[in-house]
């Protein structure tokens, strides 16, 4: 059977014109409501009030409009039973083969700042989901769409099997409604949850974004779930595999942290060297690259600006496993293509957004939820955190700044020894901050670079003077942590004996 009769109600108006137009072309009666039904008069399609359908008026300033009998037996009966077809004949229920609704805006609505409860409160849709979940119930007859990038697939089949949609399709879509419709009650819930601080369940529902090569290991199978790749963009290479993913969004919040011209080169998400530079960006690879020239083996590339031919022809001589960057240039594009398993990504700023966003990790029966630690705290106002005899000089603040930034990205316990623009060496998670230390100023020597005059940044307290002191030894002149140990009298003293500059910033950085 053809689609005979169509009930649309949408927020988003984008591709409607295309799609009624096609329906209209089919013979499809159009349903529709408030401003909706006046888009598609407007197109001087004709275009039936809900209201007049039912013959029941619109109620209480429309949050009654949709939930009658006639709309949704129309959705509900089954077109194959000879009761449920007496039944509708008997109560003038007529069917209704396809509903396009997509929802009001309410993900939107509660990101705005300063947004009330009621005008969050008036942003549940009722009527929406209820038509979609009814719709999506008896997909056997009844074509749903809750998704714009849907409507030429929907003409499409109309065009090729007489007026209807495959029941594959009808499957499809309805099965993407559900992930919809459940992803809608979880973003309502986690709000009223957050506004009214109940305590309550954590849902989550996503839509498969991949299916990946593999997950840690070749043996474990893995899938990716969500908008991932709305944010990132896959240009080229063998298809990504779970370690992949896991690198691309650590790479990526590294190096939001920085304004300038920045390359940062990671290994297993663990920042090996980072650079910046004020104009070039191939000196800022230079910096980063310079600080352990193994590393970058089979490991993650990523950069703050477009990336051009220079860099693109230094790269190139190393192997890499990925390289994300906010824009390819065209040649620097093709040179790297002749890699064809090396993937490159282009990163949209719109991942910035994902940041607001809560920390999920699976548990033993559950999950994990906390804040994203977004932001690299306490270092507004440095200059009146220093705890020593001796205050930090200019250039030893900047590149307290700069280590602090990358200190928080770097698997705890974490040591990081820095100049304003560039990484010397890195000690990452180890079971002692003392070792850490002592691995991070190996780093240094084994790539030939001085810690003399370097800053060292410490993501977690120096619990005993031991590591700070080994971090003088080797050149260090200045240190940024965040203070609290028992024995931050002991760590005060060991930098002022030293003539060494230290600041407390309050906040620890652990990344687990």
């Amino acid at each position: 059977m053809s689609i005979t009769r169509a009930l649309i109600s949408v927020s988003d108006k984008t591709g409607l014109e295309a799609l009624v137009k096609g329906l209209h072309q089919h013979g499809v009666e159009i349903l529709s409501t408030g401003g909706t039904a006046k888009f598609i008069a407007d197109l001087s399609i004709p275009v039936t009030e809900v209201s007049d359908f039912t013959g029941f008026p619109e109620l209480f300033d429309g949050r009654v409009k949709t939930l009658h009998p006639k709309v949704h037996g129309g959705l509900l009966f089954r077109r194959d039973l000879a009761e449920h077809l007496k039944q509708a004949a008997d109560n003038d229920v007529k069917p209704i083969d396809l509903v396009v609704v997509n929802l009001y805006p309410f993900e939107e609505t509660v990101k705005k700042e300063g947004v009330t409860r009621e005008e969050a409160i008036e942003q549940i849709d009722i009527g929406g989901p209820s038509m979609l979940r009814s719709a999506s119930k008896n997909h056997d007859a009844v074509t749903v769409v809750v998704d714009p990038a849907d409507y030429e697939v929907v003409l499409t089949e109309m065009n090729e099997h007489k007026g209807n949609t495959t029941l594959k399709t009808r499957e499809r879509l309805a099965i993407k409604v559900f992930q919809r419709t459940a992803a809608y009650d979880a973003a309502i819930a986690a709000h009223l949850n957050d506004q009214q601080e109940t305590e309550a369940s954590f849902s989550i529902s996503l839509p498969l974004s991949q299916e990946l090569r593999y997950g840690e290991n070749p043996h474990q199978n893995a899938s990716l779930y969500g908008k991932f790749n709305d944010y990132f963009k896959q240009l080229q290479g063998k298809g990504l595999s779970y370690t992949n993913v896991l690198d691309i969004a650590a790479a990526a919040e590294l190096i939001l942290e920085f304004r300038r011209p920045a390359v940062a080169i990671l290994k297993h998400t663990n920042p090996c060297g980072v650079g910046a530079d004020e104009n070039d960006l191939r000196l800022a690879w230079e910096k980063a690259f310079e600080t352990d020239r193994q590393a970058p083996f089979g490991g993650v590339i990523v950069c703050n600006r477009p990336l051009g031919i220079g860099l693109a022809r230094v790269i190139s001589e190393i192997f890499t496993d990925v390289i994300i960057a906010p824009e390819f240039e065209t040649d620097a594009r093709a040179l790297l293509q002749k890699k064809k398993n090396l993937r490159l990504i282009k990163m949209n700023d719109e991942f910035r957004e994902t940041l607001t966003e809560p920390v999920i990790h699976s548990a033993p029966g559950g999950l994990l939820v906390m804040d994203h630690d977004v932001r690299a705290l306490g270092l507004e106002n440095i200059e009146q955190k220093v705890v020593t005899q001796r205050p930090p000089t200019a250039e030893e603040i900047e590149a307290m700044r700069f280590g602090w930034r990358i200190v928080k990205h770097v698997k705890s316990n974490a040591i990081v020894f820095t100049t304003s623009d560039r990484t010397l060496g890195i000690g990452a998670g180890q079971m002692s901050r003392v070792d850490s230390c002592r691995i991070a100023t190996w780093k240094a020597e084994q790539a030939g670079l001085s810690l003399k005059g370097s800053v060292v940044a410490s993501d977690a307290m120096f619990p005993f003077a031991d590591g700070l002191i080994n971090a003088l030894n080797a050149g260090a002149t200045a240190a940024i942590q965040p203070g609290g140990s028992m024995r931050d009298e002991e760590v005060i003293k060991a930098a002022n004996d030293a003539g060494a500059a230290m600041v407390f910033t309050g906040h620890r950085h652990f990344l687990h």
